[in-house]
């Protein structure tokens, strides 16, 4: 009988970014999923994906789509305490 090999846990889900605009506004946590991130490219992907988000609000909301200035990876919030 062949032994069972345990495999890894995939990265599936999402990440959060936060974005900086041109005009000096900013976004937090602009979710990606995680599927197009990495590879040579890095965080690239994210922002195509974020900048035609913005052009699909700018469609349906009037204002012309905002240029993004910066990107950066959101930070993991802590844990909330618990009650004992």
């Amino acid at each position: 009988m062949a032994k069972r090999v345990k495999q890894q846990p995939q990265d599936r889900g999402s990440v959060l970014f936060d974005v900086v605009f041109e005009d000096g506004s900013r976004a937090s946590n602009r979710r990606v999923p995680m599927e197009i991130l990495g590879g040579l490219d890095g965080d690239e992907p994210a922002r195509q994906l974020i900048e035609q988000q913005e052009a699909e609000i700018a469609q349906k909301a009037g204002p012309p789509p905002r240029a993004i200035q910066g990107l950066m990876r959101s930070t993991k919030p802590e844990p909330k305490p618990t009650r004992e």
